[in-house]
């Protein structure tokens, strides 16, 4: 796919500058800082390739696929690999109202356009209307659909080498513990195909349960640290903080961070079975590993804030 005249198949396309593959402005330097992206970056430059050859599953209410950061098309491909609308069951992603969410939540891992730079802003997306709308009125029926998303993921993970989903969506109820829907057949049948699904916990400052799918067994709840404090709903089914404002922001950053694991463990040969019997398993696992611990004030509970640079050191000293 040649590039010379800044053009690949009819697209206009960016320089490797304009791209992101030169000067790179952070989506949010405060957060990629306090997460280790921003060193991670500039220690693996030219050894890491950020996400690229791998495809994230945005898993939300829908996309505008006409706004410029999903036309693009870089040297490595366009940003934008394949959608899919699992009420209607075709190629439109196109948010319906009240839907609004989805052309959005995949800036923060995703985002490679006039320089900005989500977390793994090399890779590709596959953009899949699934409920609604993201803070869901109910979970019935919307779990249908949700779980038609799921398998159409699990069904193409092959073919887009889909390696990890932002299951956005929220209940903003309090479930302390999973709550059986027919999503948990598609969550578990993603997880032993080695594709990390994770979920926000909620921004309701929730401390006695988080929201559902995130509660779920085969779905990593994803919570936030804020100014140095835990932030956001949180419960002991929180299985791992990320600083951000939000809990859809955190969960977008461990998806991203996610694929840049992942592409580390394979370059280095990194032993991950011994930590998990699946790559997402061991990810959560390693992520915990070399992680922050973050005291809650008011549970009392202690979690794990995801650190990048020093989870991927961690791989890295293995292959010296």
């Amino acid at each position: 796919m040649s590039n010379l005249n800044g053009i690949v198949q009819g697209h206009e396309i960016d320089t490797p500058a304009q791209a992101c593959g030169g000067v790179r402005t952070p989506f949010n330097r405060e957060h990629f800082e306090a997460i280790g992206v921003v060193n991670v970056w500039e220690k693996y430059n030219g050894i890491l390739s950020w996400g690229e050859g791998q495809t994230l599953g945005i898993v939300d209410d829908g996309c505008d696929l006409t706004v410029p950061e999903w036309q693009t098309v870089h040297p490595w491909g366009p940003k934008l690999r394949v959608s899919w609308n699992a009420f209607e069951q075709n190629n439109d992603p196109t948010p319906v109202p009240p839907g609004y969410h989805g052309t959005s939540v995949g800036y923060p891992s995703s985002l490679c356009y006039q320089g900005i730079c989500g977390v793994a802003y090399q890779n590709q997306t596959a953009q899949i209307r699934s409920c609604t709308i993201v803070h869901l009125p109910k979970i019935e029926g919307e779990d249908v659909t949700l779980a038609r998303a799921l398998d159409w993921v699990a069904e193409h993970a092959e073919e887009y080498n889909i390696t990890a989903v932002n299951l956005s969506a929220l209940d903003d109820r309090e479930h302390t513990s999973p709550v059986p829907t027919v999503l948990d057949l598609p969550l578990r049948r993603l997880r032993e195909m080695n594709i990390w699904v994770s979920a926000p916990c909620g921004n309701n400052q929730h401390t006695n349960g988080i929201s559902w799918p995130a509660c779920q067994e085969d779905c990593f709840a994803i919570g936030s640290v804020k100014d140095e404090k835990v932030y956001n709903d949180r419960y002991g089914n929180t299985d791992l903080l990320v600083h951000a404002d939000f809990t859809s922001s955190s969960n977008a950053y461990a998806a991203g961070c996610y694929m840049i694991w992942r592409e580390a463990v394979i370059k280095t040969q990194f032993p991950w079975q011994e930590y998990g019997a699946t790559m997402p398993e061991a990810a959560m696992a390693m992520f915990k590993h070399t992680g922050r611990a973050y005291t809650d004030e008011l549970t009392g509970l202690t979690f794990k804030a995801l650190d990048l640079e020093k989870v991927i050191d961690f791989i890295m000293e293995y292959q010296k």
